[in-house]
């Protein structure tokens, strides 16, 4: 879920659509000519792009973006709107569209390709050597039923466990290699007297969808890949076993007694941004933040830890069920959409398909490059270059699982129904049943 914060406590909401990720697919040939969508557009001379990116992020973006149109004598209008998602649709319907959008949401790319307005990404629109390097699972993230329409273009990870790096060093604690060693970890912080999960779910309107990311994380890998896809597509039901085996995990290890400051019954009312308040004291007053990268800002954390990160905050990645095994990684990202198919449009395509897009954003935001091969020592700090590392180690990187289900699961049930169950207001069997009946037939 894409979240911007006021001061801590505001989720934007999200439209979860409906999308079951393929697992298979590459880049299609030219044979097919340029897709659906553009189908040679008139090319005026100047590409317009709209994006939601981040506004740090989104300023190197521009700046990379129009230095480089510039050098290949393309005029670009690189335009920053509130809501891409519902903006991009309303363009489209009244025969108005950008020649590119970046869209986070793979649900709206499939509207727009529903719409016959996007145009095939073929391999003489984005090369296939220009993308050889992207994290595994990312260029699927753009593919609807195997074929390419959306590139990402920036991510952002929430396979993230952070910790006060201070108090962590002094106590001799180790990051876990697996869900077993994660257990015990969080026995062993009880055993030293101490809470170990720092967790809220209060959101607004949102409240619910931090403990989402804990299902998805934990079923893709109870279940591997295909299995988490078959689940976000509603082949693999709510009340089932791997979910339950998730739900096991959550409550035996997070929801337990004295695993979380004020117990069970404090989670729903603690806002996901305060959640880790206590512990960046000298003796922290919970140990384990699960979270995305978007946290490590002002935003959410003290403004001294934001301005010493590398000394202030350890971080490791969610991990594995087994040691060696497969280990996916969540996220999200920006997806370019090429939306008028145009020998300008095209060249500017190719432009943010570049390993180097992000040279200008890197150093002064928290973007990370889906590309292997970006620079990493262009990131702002070792702690950035630690995230992208988890990321680029991904087998593979899956989008977040409810931002791809119908809204009224993805952004609905599952939020309030879990909410339900981690306040004890509902057994487990309910919280199951309810989510998979709320499904739309259609």
């Amino acid at each position: 879920m894409r979240l911007t914060s006021t001061r801590r406590r505001a989720a934007l909401g999200v439209s979860a659509l409906a999308l079951a990720l393929t697992t298979t697919g590459c880049l299609g040939s030219d044979e097919g000519g340029g897709g659906s969508g553009g189908g040679g557009g008139e090319d005026d001379g100047v590409v317009d792009i709209l994006a939601t990116t981040d506004p740090l992020v989104f300023d190197g973006l521009k700046k990379k973006i129009e230095e480089e149109a510039d050098a290949a004598g393309i005029e670009v209008n690189v335009e920053r709107v509130d809501n891409i998602n519902q903006l991009i649709l309303t363009r489209i319907q009244a025969n108005d569209p950008p020649d590119i959008a970046v869209i986070p949401q793979p649900g709206v790319i499939k509207q727009i390709v529903d719409r016959g307005k996007a145009v095939e990404l073929t391999d003489d629109i984005v090369p296939a050597d220009a993308i050889a390097d992207m994290t595994p699972g990312t260029l699927e993230a753009g593919q609807i039923d195997g074929t390419q329409y959306g590139l990402m273009i920036s991510m952002n990870v929430k396979s993230l466990v952070f910790y006060n790096k201070q108090a962590w060093d002094e106590a001799g604690y180790e990051a876990p290699e697996t869900l077993d060693d994660l257990a015990a970890l969080t026995e062993q912080i009880k055993s030293d007297g101490g809470t170990p999960w720092c967790f809220g779910i209060e959101s607004g309107t949102a409240t619910g969808w931090p403990v989402t990311d804990w299902f998805e994380d934990l079923i893709m890998r109870y279940g591997g890949a295909e299995t988490y896809n078959q689940w976000v597509a509603n082949e693999v039901k709510f009340d089932s076993d791997v979910v339950r085996q998730a739900a096991d995990f959550l409550e035996t290890n997070v929801l337990a007694d004295d695993s979380v400051p004020g117990g069970r019954d404090s989670i729903a009312s603690v806002a996901f941004g305060d959640a880790e308040d206590t512990m960046w004291e000298d003796e922290p007053g919970c140990w384990l933040f699960k979270q995305g990268n978007f946290v490590v800002s002002a935003d959410f954390m003290p403004q001294d830890v934001v301005d010493n990160v590398d000394e202030r905050i350890g971080v490791f990645g969610f991990p594995p069920a087994e040691a060696g095994g497969e280990n996916p990684v969540m996220g999200g990202g920006d997806l370019a959409t090429l939306l008028e198919d145009n020998e300008s449009s095209r060249a500017v395509m190719e432009i943010l398909a570049d390993v180097e897009l992000g040279t200008e954003a890197a150093p002064t935001s928290s973007f990370i490059s889906p590309h292997t091969e970006f620079d990493t020592s262009l990131y702002p700090s070792d702690l950035t270059r630690q995230i992208a590392d988890v990321a680029y180690q991904a087998d593979p990187f899956l989008f977040d699982g409810s931002d791809l289900m119908p809204g009224e699961v993805g952004a609905g049930s599952f939020w309030k129904e879990m909410t339900a169950w981690i306040s004890d207001q509902q057994d487990l069997d309910t919280t199951l049943t309810n989510i998979d009946e709320s499904w739309p037939a259609s």
